[in-house]
């Protein structure tokens, strides 16, 4: 298991800082920012329908937009255990039926990374660039991460801890993979939630939850809640932490901050193989010590 943590937006500890990682689903994270930075600009507004709708900005960030999601499918897990190119994106769309709605928008919640698809959609057709150019130009560069890619071919991740996964096609990721450093997890998270990125209203709206229940069995979440691009919640020991938990085949990263008083504290742990609420219980641990030092 490997880990960084940052404290009082320094980084204080590393666990062998240089190696890649997937990002996973704390892509999520980078791209609300990116569209939260649209909004900051007055290029779109959160409760702006968009094109695929009839659901909102927000309702897609916040996965409450009635969207499925291509997890569902046994076929999608069984091209990616056979080591399967991705399919089109159109193909996916129409194997997952996307354009029925599960529900009316804003009428429940459901973890949709087709949701996402339509944010990376979004953030390309309003900045007129491709993805990995406009992460880079409105979070990444801003937030001081020169390192940090997308992957979206096989050579991509050439060099990237896959542990088990290593012939995984990142396209199977419909809304973009980054990878990086954790150190530069751990900072982005830090740095976005800490600093001047997006205006404070927008960060209390990106941190404004809809709550998902009690706790989460075989996971440190006690009162668990889904924000715009972030999970935040309460969990075991007190602490409130905001950030993303991301898995795919071979490994799971999670990357989370807290707030304690006038310390803050991130943390980003990978580990291949293992469970998600593995992972996030050392991030917990970390996170604990560094507000209790």
């Amino acid at each position: 298991m490997h880990f960084a943590l940052v404290s009082n937006g320094s980084l204080l500890t590393l666990e062998q800082p240089d190696i890649t990682v997937p990002w996973w689903s704390f892509t999520k994270t980078v791209l609300a920012a990116a569209a939260l930075s649209l909004v900051r600009d007055g290029l779109i507004g959160l409760d702006d329908v968009v094109p695929e709708g009839p659901f909102t900005l927000r309702q897609l960030l916040r996965h409450e937009a009635g969207l499925a999601d291509y997890g569902e499918l046994a076929d999608y897990h069984a091209a990616v255990s056979r080591h399967e190119a991705s399919w089109p994106a159109a193909e996916m769309l129409q194997r997952l039926d996307a354009a029925r709605l599960r529900y009316a928008p804003g009428d429940g919640w459901r973890y949709s990374n087709v949701g996402y698809l339509y944010i990376a959609r979004l953030i390309e057709r309003v900045t007129g660039l491709a993805l990995e150019e406009a992460l880079t130009q409105r979070v990444l560069s801003p937030l001081g991460l020169s390192r940090v890619r997308l992957a979206t071919k096989r050579g991509d991740l050439d060099g990237v801890k896959m542990g088990a996964a290593a012939s995984y096609d990142p396209g199977w990721v419909y809304h973009g993979l980054l990878v990086g450093s954790l150190a530069d997890a751990a900072l982005c998270l830090d740095r976005l939630l800490g600093g001047d990125l997006l205006p404070q209203a927008l960060l209390r709206e990106m941190q404004t939850v809809r709550t998902l229940g009690g706790p989460m069995a075989g996971r440190p979440w006690v009162a668990p809640g889904y924000g715009l691009g972030l999970m935040q919640g309460t969990v075991e020991g007190g602490l409130t932490l905001s950030g993303h938990t991301g898995a795919g085949p071979g490994s799971v990263v999670a990357v989370y901050r807290c707030v304690d008083g006038g310390r803050t504290a991130s943390c980003a742990v990978f580990r291949e193989g293992g469970e998600e609420g593995a992972v996030e219980a050392q991030v917990v641990r970390h996170l604990m010590s560094a507000a209790l030092d």
